[in-house]
């Protein structure tokens, strides 16, 4: 990755605040800095890309483990976190929430021994718990597609670990000490499914291995009251200078290894002074460096993304991206997903398809909700998945839309009606379309707003996402 002789391209990836790729259309244009040329200073450009997941995976670990038990999103270390109700539209403490899946979730330490996850039998119920290392990269999903329906165990070990795992209990090997689960399960939001969903959550069990089988309580937590618990964890990443994030980095390396494919990014890493396992030697920066950094990485290289590189997709104004969860070697794409939406699923468990506007023209129109709009579904064309497909309205700060039917988002749940010609037609406005009409009616601001599709375990065979060969139809106006 010379991101110094890059062209990178400008595009609409300003979504900092959502967790999916916006559509535009790429301009490219080269880097010009004081500093181009200056080798050493590229090098760190490079450095501050590569570790920006382990980063921020860091700083969103402090800020969510910061208390002393469970309260809402946040838990201390080795406390499972169980999210008993969807948000509703007076909800802003995360951005693009979901109201199709409720979490449970937990960072854990495998660096001083295993940790066991038990899960509950499902049966036909959709769930899945992504574990991520420290780089973000989903190492393992135990879940519905992956693993089936029924009860399972897993023991997850830290790089290094070697020792027999209970009888009955799969071995998970992270590639990293830090490790973050992060389980969803499908819930239609009424209050029977509720309480079977908050059922199956008390069911789930994470424990060390030492206290497997053993009745065990997770000791409280310990309160750090020097972490900034207010700045939202990307603005705390951001706003380091470079000494404070390599020397940081460098000592999250300590137990985060890089991998064996990582050789080449490692030996760039030594020549401004961080070593794997060692101290920030920032004697070997440039001091003039420091400010330059971050704003170069973050603000000119990472969200100027090379849209023709084909990471990104712009079909009927929806963008989205199929390459998350995996990484292997590029770095860019990995930091850039982190920026965007840290805890990306793997595609093949979920894609993510956002649209900021309607297709119209060279550069499209926003959504108002001074207008009507319809998303049209061709007979046997609706979205191809095997896990389930949403439709979230959003305004234009990503947080949910308050209207009369507390409706957020719609799907396939909310037995939707066909025209006489087999198609289904979505209603996208802000009034009601009719009391005829209004299963199919996704309520909208009166203002600007827009929208994200969710597409759980898509299909792999076509028509799918996955490869192109289907694609969700353009919004327009009614």
């Amino acid at each position: 990755m010379d991101v110094s002789r890059r062209a990178l391209s400008i595009g609409g990836l300003g979504l900092l605040a959502a967790s999916a790729l916006s559509p535009a259309r790429a301009m490219d244009l080269p880097i010009a800095d004081p500093f181009d040329g200056t080798s050493d200073f590229w090098t760190a450009v490079e450095a501050y890309i590569y570790g920006y997941p382990l980063v921020t995976m860091e700083m969103t670990r402090r800020v969510v483990t910061n208390v002393e038990k469970p309260e809402g999103t946040k838990a201390p270390m080795g406390h499972l976190i169980k999210l008993r109700e969807y948000p509703n539209a007076s909800f802003t403490d995360v951005t693009a929430p979901n109201a199709d899946t409720l979490y449970t979730t937990a960072f854990v330490d495998v660096g001083k021994e295993p940790w066991i996850l038990s899960i509950p039998e499902m049966k036909d119920r959709y769930f899945l718990f992504p574990m991520l290392d420290g780089w973000t990269t989903v190492f393992q999903v135990p879940g519905k597609r992956t693993t089936g329906g029924g009860a399972q165990t897993y023991a997850i070990t830290g790089p290094g670990w070697e020792g027999k795992v209970p009888d009955g209990v799969t071995e998970y090997k992270s590639p990293t000490s830090l490790v973050w689960i992060l389980g969803r399960i499908y819930c239609t939001g009424t209050p029977e499914d509720y309480k079977a969903v908050h059922a199956v959550q008390d069911e789930c069990k994470l424990v060390p291995l030492s206290a497997y089988g053993k009745e065990w309580t997770p000791p409280p937590g310990k309160v750090d009251p020097s972490i900034d618990m207010k700045t939202a964890v990307r603005e705390q990443v951001n706003r380091m200078d470079a000494v404070e994030y390599f020397t940081l980095l460098a000592e999250l390396l300590k137990t985060n290894p890089p991998t064996a494919a990582d050789t080449e990014m490692v030996e760039k890493l030594a020549q401004i002074g961080i070593v794997p396992g060692k101290d920030f030697d920032k004697s070997k920066l440039d001091s003039r460096f420091a400010k330059r950094i971050p704003e170069i990485a973050f603000g000119r290289t990472m969200l100027h993304f090379k849209f023709s590189d084909g990471d990104v997709k712009d079909i009927n104004g929806w963008g989205y991206t199929t390459k998350t969860g995996v990484y292997g070697t590029d770095y860019l794409q990995r930091a850039l997903i982190t920026a965007i939406g840290l805890g990306a699923n793997r595609p093949q468990d979920a894609v993510y398809p956002t649209s900021l506007k309607m297709k119209e023209g060279l550069l499209g129109r926003a959504y108002d909700g001074a207008n009507k709009y319809v998303l049209t579904f061709p007979k046997g064309q609706m979205p191809p998945v095997r896990g389930f497909w949403s439709l979230t309205m959003y305004n234009d700060k990503y947080f949910f839309v308050d209207n009369p039917i507390n409706r957020y988002s719609i799907s396939a749940r909310q037995d939707l009606k066909s025209n006489p010609d087999g198609s289904t037609d979505i209603y996208i406005q802000h009034e009601s379309p009719g009391a005829d009409k209004e299963s199919n009616w996704l309520p909208a601001p009166k203002d600007k707003f827009l929208l994200m599709m969710r597409l759980y375990w898509p299909d792999d065979s076509p028509p799918s996402i996955l490869d192109g060969s289907w694609a969700i139809p353009p919004v327009r106006k009614a």
